[in-house]
């Protein structure tokens, strides 16, 4: 195939290249908008019922483009896909016409006796010009079409999916949120100013959040009435709850109920659906903890256990015997997982916020001071720009000062961090001691060259583990961390809320609950105490602590503790309300966590149990099959005999069978210990320390037993 046959595949590829690149840069993604108009953009028709629904998925996902733009470019990318696939499609079409000029003789020489029928199909002669449009033709009405159908349905169906995830995201946090604002109520403080607060501080409720702040952004920029703010920001939203409850606070609001009743009223409610939904949920994980030992357990090792036997009777098993263990067993056992990850997820919330989310008011860096006006001659300040600059410079650069200045810190608040040290790590030990491998006997690669599987199994396992186990120890670490600050936080406020109701301000209520036992917070509370004899504020050294610690939860208490100082002196109500929130979250964690266990034990067994099986067959069973010709053949025994099951038995690959039960082990305790941690805590990454400790395990029995 000459140079020049390749270009429209290069055209097709840098294409393609360019749409998948358009939405990081804005340039391009500007153009790409510029054409989708030109061409598209007087087809749009924005009346009908189908497109009312999805300009409603487009405000629902809060997608950043407009109904007709999103159209345009949809019906752009969907014929650029069109004739990217009539692209692919011709030149698949032109690789199998390749393949059916081949020889039918040289194709029976090549290919097993049994698959011979396949030489009828090959050997066409050259095909005219007329035939050669017929394909292409056919290649844009089958790669085309579908290529173009497909992308307009997923173009389509991305605002629906991404409206879906955030209604999960803001029932997850409804309860969270309406204390929150329940809470900032009761203070005192105006109902518009709660939600301006709750608007920004998205880092800390997330969606819900970002819904209230469309309805800020209305009242601020075009003057919308609160009213009416909420009314649109409930036509908006993706979530019914949260629909129900602005509806209900629009009534409320008008008819001057008391506010604070209500929103009590509503906070129970939602802790009691909370409550509800996690044991649904709990019910459906308990079933599945039992569909998973049944089906992605005992079901491998039931078949694995018929597929050895029947190798012994009848032939050789490896094929099927290697596809279970390579293909089929770690493929269902992702598959599950990405399954319970869906349903976790709506049980939890970020533990841990980002850096960007608690460094003071960065979100608002790209927005116009007042030092940036005008000058009188109608010029800017640019020395005022320059040292703007240079702050957004330093900002950019404290965040790899915080990861590297202090790397056990970073390791402790993030430990994914250290999976960039320990995978390169781990990868230029494999690179080392590869060499150990093709100096030992075993498989035969070239005449010259020959590696020992055995021995390359050893250096592979080592380094996962070495990449697992110290993962799991670091999480564990962060966990641990992170549950004694929040196992510690209900006790700080309800003491801060005693102090606070005897007539002490803040400050002193800070003081005397310092001088108490608050486990993890001991040093913490120690050192807000000590900023502020300092010379701090109270709201900036909480500030400090906040960012100190940087968890959701404590985020929430500085949050509506700063917030609230500034509404009132009074917090004592503000406090216990956020201390019987903090306690709900504590509680329904440790139901969960109770209710879990019982299956996280019978995912060890189950894991035991197939261990045990394997081993049982590995020690007991390979070894004693005869050898070679080891067969009995004297001359008592008959034809029958010498022709039956046993004849294949001198056949078998023990040593074949020995790695595939080795592989199979290690694969099984690496997933179920994954599947474990999601089952018990909800969180793939608490499977770590599970999965390292089965594939230990499973390891050292083999060496030992083996």
């Amino acid at each position: 195939m000459a140079v020049v046959d390749l270009v429209p595949l290069l055209f097709a590829f840098f294409v393609l290249l360019s749409l998948g690149f358009a939405p990081l840069v804005p340039v391009l993604d500007d153009i790409v908008t510029r054409i989708s108009m030109a061409l598209f953009g007087s087809y749009i028709n924005e009346v009908g019922r189908r497109r009312t629904v999805r300009r409603a998925r487009l405000r629902a996902g809060h997608i950043p483009k407009t109904f007709r733009v999103y159209a345009s470019r949809t019906l752009f990318f969907a014929a650029v896909m069109a004739l990217i696939g009539a692209v692919l499609g011709l030149y698949f079409i032109s690789g199998a016409l390749i393949v059916l000029k081949i020889d039918p003789a040289t194709l029976r020489d090549t290919l097993p006796r049994t698959v011979w029928f396949l030489a009828g199909f090959v050997g066409i002669e050259e095909i005219s010009l007329v035939q050669f449009f017929g394909l292409v033709l056919l290649s844009g009405m089958t790669f085309g079409v579908v290529s173009g159908a497909l992308t307009y349905y997923l173009r389509w169906w991305y605002p629906g999916y991404v409206a879906d995830e955030r209604e999960r995201q803001i029932d997850t946090g409804l309860p969270r949120t309406v204390a929150f604002i329940y809470a900032l109520s009761r203070s005192g403080m105006a109902f518009p100013e709660v939600m301006r607060i709750l608007a920004n501080n998205r880092h800390i409720y997330g969606e819900a959040a970002d819904e209230v702040g469309v309805a800020v952004r209305n009242m601020e920029l075009f003057g919308m009435d609160i009213i009416t703010a909420i009314k649109r920001m409930a036509r908006r939203t993706p979530s019914e709850q949260f629909k129900e409850f602005c509806q209900n606070l629009v009534s409320v609001l008008q008819s001057g109920r008391s506010l604070s009743e209500f929103l009590s009223r509503e906070y129970d409610e939602f802790r009691e659906e909370a409550r509800a939904q996690q044991e649904t949920m709990l019910d459906l994980l308990a079933t599945l903890a039992e569909v998973y030992v049944t089906v992605l357990v005992a079901g491998p090792l039931f078949i694995i256990t018929i597929l050895v036997v029947i190798g012994i009777a009848v032939g050789n098993t490896l094929v099927p015997l290697r596809a279970i263990t390579y293909i089929l067993l770690p493929t269902a056992n992702v598959a599950f997982m990405i399954y319970l990850t869906t349903l976790t997820d709506k049980l939890q919330q970020a533990d841990v916020i980002k850096d960007e989310a608690v460094s003071g008011r960065d979100h608002l860096a790209g927005v116009r001071s007042a030092s940036e006006t005008a000058l009188a001659d109608g010029g800017r300040d640019t020395e005022s720009s320059s040292t703007l600059e240079r702050l957004a410079a330093y900002r950019r650069i404290r965040g790899l000062q915080r990861t590297i200045g202090n790397p056990m810190r970073t390791v402790i608040e993030r430990p994914t961090m250290l999976l960039w040290v320990t995978v390169p790590l781990a990868l230029l030990l494999i690179g080392v001691r590869l060499p150990e491998a093709f100096a030992s006997s075993g498989v035969t690669i070239t005449p010259d060259l020959s590696i020992s599987v055995r021995v390359l199994d050893d250096i592979i396992v080592q380094a996962l583990l070495f990449v697992v186990g110290t993962f799991a120890i670091a999480y564990e670490v962060h966990r641990r961390r992170i549950e004694g600050i929040e196992a510690a936080v209900p006790d700080f406020l309800d003491r801060m809320a005693s102090v606070n109701e005897a007539g002490m301000t803040v400050v002193e209520s800070i003081d005397r609950v310092r001088g108490s036992e608050l486990g993890t917070l001991d040093t913490e509370i120690d050192r807000v105490w000590s900023d502020i004899q300092w010379g701090a504020d109270i709201e900036t050294a909480l500030k400090r602590f906040e960012r100190r610690v940087r968890t959701t939860t404590i985020s929430r208490i500085v949050t509506l503790t700063t917030k609230a100082m500034n509404a009132s002196g009074d917090l004592a109500t503000v406090l216990r309300i956020a201390a019987k929130q903090a306690k709900s979250d504590r509680r329904l964690k440790r139901e969960r966590r109770q209710e879990m266990i019982a299956y996280l034990v019978v995912v060890y067994i189950s894991f035991l149990v197939f261990l045990f099986i394997i081993i049982t067959l590995e020690e007991f069973l390979i070894p004693r099959l005869p050898q070679g010709d080891t067969i009995p053949n004297d001359s008592t025994t008959t034809a029958a005999t010498a022709s039956g099951p046993l004849n294949n038995i001198g056949s078998i690959n023990t040593d074949a069978y020995s790695l595939i039960f080795f592989h199979v082990a290690t694969i099984q305790g690496a997933v179920s210990g994954f599947v474990a941690g999601q089952l018990s805590k909800g969180d793939i990454r608490a499977g770590a320390k599970h999965a390292a400790l089965l594939v230990t395990v499973s390891y050292v029995t083999f060496l030992v037993f083996v």
